[in-house]
């Protein structure tokens, strides 16, 4: 039998590896895509609240990114360029430094590593083990930080680690924002283990935190207790490493999601939607006397993605020059908040609750059967949403940040109708 004797869907199964996970939840064959809408192989529309797990902060085919593309291809612009100095390149840091950077008073420097969020992860940790001279790095109870082995050893949950197949060393975790329910003052664990001599906690070189913690339920991170972790790391010489990777590029309403709290990261990981299109880009951005690599120290064959550079330049100018999608984008939070929380009211089971910032929501229920259920019976109905915390018990609402008011509340309604027929 060769390969084209294989029917789709079936190639799928017969050829691509059990590791597959999405298109198990969506088992249709997608073929186009516009704005907020998938089509599949019939024609039959869905609206994406999924949005590539917030790599299409702008919607699929944004046009103003796809111009730009076919223009730089059309021309025969550099597609693969390691980290060679490009016309492409130029134009993208040049752009991110006048749009992003200096509008924000943030010094960073900018390094290109491998293309994904995992890879930004590793380099940032690599970094502030190499600046510090020490080992041991802080996480939080439900953090998500990437596949790598290195991004493995800080993250959490227990499914994804046990595939390390290794031991995961040099980390340790602390509780993330509210995990005792408010029963115990922020950080007091944590500042007496760094106090106490006889704690056997090693001076750590850093520690890790996303604001919003994506896959680990839409847990929001206060302000207050973003600025004291700051603080404390201000306090204890660590470094402070903000994970932005999915809830960065404006996922929040602010471009970063820490600009809320007033606070300015040591080193910041960006991935996902900062290429704009869906095309693989990642950024390590750090202070710069914390620039201590020497030439080539850390590198990767795909750090210099140049179609990427060109719609994220294209993503900045369209969308960043001015405050308009960050203030759509919070109006349209208060829109999702009060319906999610009708939704919850109106719930028959109860137990519902809601937490969310920007255009990242959580809908939790109390258990993860009847989250999944409803991920199921939304998809049947055209919606495309995906559960996420430790237990699968929350339902994740990721719509593009240029998804229209009716596109909302078309998602929003077929949300609730799966709610109501799984009560």
């Amino acid at each position: 039998m060769t390969l084209t004797d294989i029917a789709t869907p079936t190639v799928f199964e017969t050829v691509e590896s059990e590791v597959r996970s999405y298109c198990r939840a969506w088992p249709v064959v997608f073929e186009r895509a516009a704005g907020s809408r998938l089509y599949d192989e019939q024609g039959r529309p869905y609206l994406d609240f999924f949005a590539g797990a917030g790599s299409l902060n702008y919607g699929h085919n944004n046009p103003a990114l796809k111009r730009a593309l076919l223009d730089y291809l059309a021309d025969d612009g550099i597609t693969h360029g390691l980290d060679m100095s490009t016309t492409a390149k130029r134009d993208f840091l040049e752009t991110f430094h006048s749009t992003v950077l200096e509008p924000r008073a943030l010094p960073y420097k900018v390094m290109f590593p491998g293309p994904t969020g995992t890879n930004a992860v590793e380099a940032a940790l690599k970094l502030a083990r190499k600046v510090t001279g020490r080992q041991t790095i802080v996480s939080f109870t439900n953090a998500f930080h990437g596949m790598s082995l290195g991004s493995l050893a800080v993250t959490g949950n227990a499914a994804k680690r046990a595939g390390a197949g290794v031991p995961l060393n040099h980390a340790i975790r602390m509780p993330f924002d509210d995990y005792l329910d408010g029963r115990l003052p922020d950080f007091l664990w944590f500042e007496r283990l760094l106090e106490d001599a006889g704690s056997g906690l090693d001076h750590p070189a850093a520690v890790i935190v996303e604001t919003v913690q994506g896959e680990g339920g839409v847990n929001v991170a206060r302000a207050e207790w973003l600025r004291g972790l700051a603080e404390l790391c201000r306090r204890h010489d660590m470094l402070l490493i903000v994970d932005d990777v999915q809830m960065g590029c404006g996922r929040t309403g602010d471009f970063f999601s820490f600009e809320e709290a007033g606070i300015t990261p040591d080193i910041v990981t960006l991935s996902k939607s900062i290429g704009g299109y869906g095309l693989p880009m990642a950024l390590c951005l750090f202070r710069p006397e914390l620039d201590v690599w020497q030439p080539g120290e850390h590198n990767g064959t795909f750090r210099g993605n140049n179609p990427a550079f060109v719609t994220a330049t294209a993503a900045l100018d369209t969308y960043w020059r001015d405050g308009a999608l960050r203030e759509r984008t919070l109006s349209r939070a208060d829109r999702v908040e009060r319906a999610l929380l009708d939704l919850c009211a109106d719930d028959g089971r109860g137990g519902l609750s809601v937490r969310g910032r920007g255009l990242v929501w959580g809908l939790e229920f109390t258990d993860g059967e009847r989250a999944d259920a409803v991920c199921r019976r939304a998809f049947e109905t055209g919606l495309l949403v995906e559960t996420s915390g430790p237990r699968g018990e929350v339902v994740k609402l990721l719509p593009p940040l240029t998804a229209t008011d009716d596109e909302l509340d078309e998602g929003l309604g077929i949300l609730a109708r799966s709610v109501r027929h799984t009560a």
